[in-house]
């Protein structure tokens, strides 16, 4: 008589008791994005935190290879702000920030929606003649930009050189400013364009109402960076002023280099008391900023 085989059933384990690979839930992955991280971010603060300390030390031990003051000297922040006269360069800045900030806002913001939403001839052409000009150096068009406004000063009744004119007035067109502004304009709906049409309104109420009002993310990209970018301002300024009147907080900090060297604890007592805006302003917002870079294609 034949023995009947029997197979025997494969044995099942609960799903609870199954050891899923590690890449499979993404933990490490998770934690190796984490590590990454946190070391660019250790890169990134470090300067931050060098230019701190060494803002606490002795103008020796800032020269030396010390990482840690042996003695926090709290005096150099009074000093630099004394000695390289930042209660008078600091409102000068604040000035020519804000008048180049709203000067480039509203021009970016007309041209923008010219290039956008108004059809004309050579529009195409115009507007990729524009974006050529990104690729040229800011050092390449610093000198052209002081013969002209040299020029204008003699010819027109408002004295540029040392004045608030040559500060400002050059920066007011900004090429990306444009660019960032027109794709964004680009894409709001048409509808909303011909119900304002056929309601009577015309295109300056039209930007004003509807337009604006939706572009809070790139405007708001625009104002931060412009900022930064007009706070720091130094080689210009440089160029066109020849007295103290007009320079700005960025050139007080020349107070501390000498014949000898730079006091280098001075530089870094007055670098940090510079930045203090960049980062108030950044702290204020700092969310409505990351949603506007999230929001307006800039991220990588």
């Amino acid at each position: 008589m034949a023995e009947t085989v029997v197979a025997e059933k494969p044995l099942v384990l609960p799903a609870e008791h199954i050891r899923k690979p590690v890449f499979a839930n993404g933990k490490l992955w998770t934690m190796f994005s984490y590590a990454a991280l946190g070391l660019g971010a250790l890169i990134s603060l470090g300067p931050f935190v060098w230019m701190i300390l060494k803002s606490f030390m002795s103008l020796g031990e800032s020269i030396g290879a010390t990482f840690i003051p042996t003695q926090w000297h709290l005096e150099n922040y009074a000093r630099a702000w004394r000695d390289a006269q930042f209660s008078d360069y600091l409102v000068n800045s604040v000035l020519i920030t804000l008048i180049t900030l709203a000067g480039e806002l509203t021009f970016s913001v007309m041209a923008a929606y010219a290039f956008a939403r108004i059809k004309f001839p050579g529009r195409e052409i115009l507007f990729a003649l524009l974006l050529s000009s990104m690729m040229i150096p800011g050092m390449v068009t610093m000198i052209p930009n002081l013969l002209t406004v040299t020029w204008l000063g003699r010819v027109g009744p408002i004295a540029w050189i040392d004045n608030w004119p040559a500060l400002t007035i050059p920066f007011m067109g900004s090429v990306f400013s444009l660019f960032l502004l027109r794709q964004f304009f680009v894409r709001i709906p048409e509808e909303l364009f011909d119900a304002a049409k056929m309601d009577g309104a015309s295109h300056l109420r039209i930007l004003w109402q509807i337009v604006l009002p939706l572009s809070k993310a790139p405007v708001m990209v625009i104002t931060v960076l412009s900022f930064i970018g007009t706070w720091n301002a130094l080689a210009w300024p440089l160029l066109v002023t020849n007295t103290a009147e007009w320079l700005p907080i960025s050139v007080g900090l020349y107070n501390f280099v000498q014949d000898a060297g730079s006091e280098l604890n001075m530089v870094m007592a007055g670098s940090v008391i510079t930045i203090v805006p960049i980062l108030l302003l950044y702290f204020l917002t700092q969310k409505q900023f990351t949603e506007s870079i999230a929001r307006s294609g800039l991220k990588g």
